[in-house]
């Protein structure tokens, strides 16, 4: 896994949140909690400000993947 992470490594922050929040379904996370949580990871780098709806809906969907995954 990179050591800095961006709004664009949207597998690897999927991967760092469902590490993080075993039990939490994906959907049913706001984006405005959604995008404290991605902010919060440690090695995240990018602006706080740089997130878009789209750049948080694919990191949710690749979340929700790693959710089904370890269901």
């Amino acid at each position: 896994m990179p050591t800095e992470l961006t709004w664009d490594s949207t597998e690897d922050i999927g991967i760092l949140l469902q590490e993080k929040f075993p039990t939490v379904d994906p959907l049913t996370v706001r984006f405005t909690d959604l995008h404290r949580y991605v902010t919060e990871l440690p090695g995240f780098s990018d602006d706080p400000k740089g997130s878009t709806e789209g750049k948080l809906e694919a990191i949710q969907m690749a979340w929700y993947e790693e959710y089904k995954d370890n269901q």
